[in-house]
């Protein structure tokens, strides 16, 4: 089996000269098996020169051939697998200190560990991020300050 670590590294490799020359940006790599089957997931955003796009299923089969031919070539993974190529979605995780920046002021769903002014999760704008802490502003204009080391996920929430 390969390594997840060692996959996920190549792919930023591979994804950044292609990114840059192409104008896409790695997100994420998922490798995690589900039943039977193992699943190798790329979540790409398509940048352009105003900023971030919307990612069509043109833009995932270009990345996804592209990945092919570098994977079919370097075969890092032993095992038999499924290349998903998608866009991170509209409820997309916050995971880099380049995400938390570029939505700074987005609608933000908290999932914490446990219980933090009485609930596990939070719903607000999303602050700033410094060192150990995560600042959230509630609907009522309420800035809380919440530990980084409580937060088990932060995610764009979907708002209708």
């Amino acid at each position: 089996m390969a390594s997840k670590k060692n996959v996920s590294a190549l792919i930023e490799e591979w994804m950044a000269e292609f990114g840059a020359e192409h104008g896409y940006e790695l997100s994420r790599t998922e490798f995690v098996k589900e039943g039977d089957s193992w699943y190798l997931r790329i979540f790409v955003d398509k940048l352009t020169e105003e900023g971030y796009d919307r990612m069509g299923t043109d833009d995932c089969e270009i990345i996804s051939r592209f990945l092919s031919a570098q994977l079919d070539a370097a075969d890092p993974i032993r095992q038999n697998y499924y290349l998903e190529v998608s866009s991170p979605g509209l409820d997309r995780p916050l995971l880099k200190e380049s995400d938390y920046k570029r939505f700074s002021g987005c609608a933000v769903d908290v999932s914490l560990y446990r219980a933090f002014n009485g609930s596990k999760t939070m719903h607000g704008l999303l602050g700033e991020r410094d060192g150990e802490q995560l600042f959230i502003i509630d609907g009522e204009g309420q800035t809380h300050c919440i530990p980084l080391s409580l937060i088990s996920k932060v995610k764009l929430a979907i708002v209708f």
